[in-house]
């Protein structure tokens, strides 16, 4: 086996502080995350780490400079668990090759929840600050969200002795490999708690409900979501509150469509505008505003009314606002109106199915 300071590259006087920098030089270089793929990278990882573990701690530095490897030890790297003592320090207490973190989780972060808030297009379309009711986790006051009655602190978990883990051994074709996991008396907190609130059960937290106003940007349509940052359930016995997802849900509009961010609307009109042509006032989001109907117009023809529709949410200005002509054809007219619309189709030249009068008329339709 590799000499263990050669291995850090380090002198057999180095002192601690020396040691630590050259094992985080190599172990970075080193770590699978950047290696992946790469047996030889992973094989040299693992003696950098043995060689920091050994050297790391006086007491075996010592034994290791007396002994070398065939110490009391037997030169197995993976009786001791030492191994897990060096990831604590450089992963933050997680293996690089999928372990659990040691030590205490803490308190468990809230979950997170979800809510729908139903808008009228002209909230949409202009934006607007609107309430939202949830159920949800909500701190215990009785406890002060400790989940302690009485305010008794918690004491340490006799499973785990505070860590909130539990280390397990299992035996493995490189020796006796040491794993972690949470600790299933206290849960990963390294606490329990004596006297549990009756309120919340010692949970620290009870439901009840919140109303919470949701900022609403203009343009909004829906299937769009808006987060609200800690605003979900609390955790557990103090743990931070997960988000509320807000999902939007945009009413249908009797007067407009909405096709991305422009606005259609239908604006009927009597034949007589269409054909002579007139001006029109329509009803938009923003106020009245006048059209033009240019004499001829067609059913179908579109009067484009720029920057009246949705605002982009991705940039500034607006969508425009369609309108799309429908001319009616009068279908109650009087014998004056009948007798002007035969005169101007005489002089137009255009053949008209005479209309028929009396019951012998309607007899002979009835029996075509």
């Amino acid at each position: 086996m590799a000499d263990h300071y050669d291995t850090l590259g380090v002198s057999r006087d180095a002192g601690p502080d020396e040691i630590k920098r050259a094992y985080r030089q190599l172990a970075r270089q080193l770590h699978p995350d950047a290696n992946p793929d790469d047996p030889a990278a992973e094989a040299r990882f693992k003696e950098v780490a043995l060689a920091y573990e050994v050297l790391s701690d006086p007491d075996r530095r010592r034994q290791y400079d007396t002994f070398g490897d065939a110490g009391p030890q037997g030169g197995n790297p993976f009786a001791t668990g030492g191994l897990g003592d060096i990831f604590d320090m450089f992963f933050n207490g997680g293996s690089p090759f999928g372990g659990q973190p040691s030590g205490p989780t803490g308190p468990p972060r809230g979950s997170d929840l979800e809510a729908v808030i139903d808008l009228d297009l002209a909230d949409a379309v202009f934006g607007v600050e609107a309430p939202v009711t949830v159920r949800t986790a909500v701190p215990c006051d009785d406890c002060e969200a400790t989940g302690s009655a009485g305010g008794a602190p918690p004491s340490t978990c006799p499973e785990c002795n505070g860590a909130g883990q539990v280390r397990r051994v299992r035996q493995s074709i490189l020796g006796q490999m040491v794993t972690a996991g949470p600790c299933n008396r206290c849960g990963g907190f390294g606490t329990v708690i004596e006297r549990p609130c009756p309120t919340c059960r010692g949970e620290g937290r009870t439901l009840d409900e919140r109303t919470y106003t949701v900022d609403v940007p203009a343009g909004v349509d829906t299937g769009a979501t808006l987060r609200l940052s800690g605003r979900g359930a609390v955790g557990m016995r103090g743990g931070t509150a997960g988000d509320l997802y807000v999902h939007v849900r945009v009413a249908a509009d009797e007067r407009f469509v909405r096709h991305g961010d422009d606005l259609v609307h239908e604006l009927h009109v009597p034949v007589t505008q269409a054909a002579l042509g007139a001006n029109v006032t329509i009803e938009t989001l923003d106020g009245d505003e006048p059209i033009d109907i240019e004499p001829g117009t067609q059913t179908g023809k579109i009067v484009r009314l720029r920057q009246k529709g949705v605002p982009h949410l991705q940039g500034r200005g607006r969508g425009d606002l369609l309108v799309q002509v429908v001319v009616d054809t009068p279908t109650d007219l009087t014998q004056e109106e009948a007798d002007l619309l035969n005169r101007l189709a005489e002089l137009r030249g255009h053949e008209i199915a005479p209309p028929e009068h009396g019951l012998m008329s309607k007899l002979r339709s009835a029996f075509k």
